[in-house]
């Protein structure tokens, strides 16, 4: 799973046949059925980004999405939110963000040992203390249609949009965000404890947002253009 893990950030659009390939082409022995069943234990498939994470309840409500032909020209216009695996010393962590699409500031992240929505929540309220986007958009996963959470968008009066089943570009800012975290903290770490990977990811999103310099931003940091320093 891990092998899988690093596989698959790279090379999204891999389904079980070329995981099974590329593993074995690292000298790592293994069938295509074995594969198969650890993607479908880990909720991923090529093409499509969806995880375990992301399964939708089937009594709560979903949104539709609000971001097509969109113009996102300044900070808190649209905050785009998900989670991912983090992996530890035999044992995994669930990590969620809600980053600011203009400006790719992480406005709020939270880690847990398990998949309760409840961490998401914590999440949305430290965020909405920086503070209130005109539109948030996630995935249809069941913590983010779960009535506390949505209830919480409402109140503050903020538009609900939610990526269409099976389309992973929907929320593609957060997915390359992802895909860096991982490769310039997660695979060079090997967390020992849950402490250990909240302190490390608490000063990783510090660099990011204050010191990490963006192409896309014209080598500016995230703080400076979502504060307009």
């Amino acid at each position: 799973m891990r092998r899988i893990d690093e596989i698959y950030t790279a090379f999204p659009y891999y389904g079980s046949p070329k995981m099974t390939a590329e593993l074995q082409r690292r000298g790592i022995v293994v069938n295509h059925k074995a594969v198969e069943r650890l993607m479908r234990v880990m909720g991923i498939r090529g093409i499509v980004p969806r995880r375990n994470t992301s399964k939708p309840h089937p009594r709560h409500q979903v949104f539709p999405y609000l971001l097509n032909g969109l113009d996102i020209n300044r900070p808190n216009q649209v905050w785009g939110t998900d989670i991912t695996y983090v992996r530890a010393s035999g044992i995994w962590f669930y990590l969620v963000a809600i980053l600011d699409w203009y400006s790719r500031y992480v406005v709020a992240w939270k880690l847990s040992p398990n998949m309760s929505g409840e961490f998401c929540v914590r999440a949305l309220h430290d965020a909405l203390t920086v503070a209130t986007p005109d539109i948030h958009n996630s995935d249809q996963g069941s913590q983010f249609t779960a009535e506390a959470y949505i209830g919480i968008l409402q109140e503050h009066n903020i538009r609900i949009s939610m990526d269409g089943r099976g389309r992973c570009f929907d929320n593609i800012f957060t997915e390359r965000l992802w895909r860096t975290v991982k490769y310039e903290e997660v695979y060079l770490r090997e967390y020992r404890s849950f402490a250990e990977a909240e302190d490390s990811l608490n000063q990783y999103f510090h660099t990011y947002n204050y010191r990490r310099l963006h192409q896309s931003l014209e080598y500016r940091t995230p703080a400076e253009v979502y504060f307009k320093k």
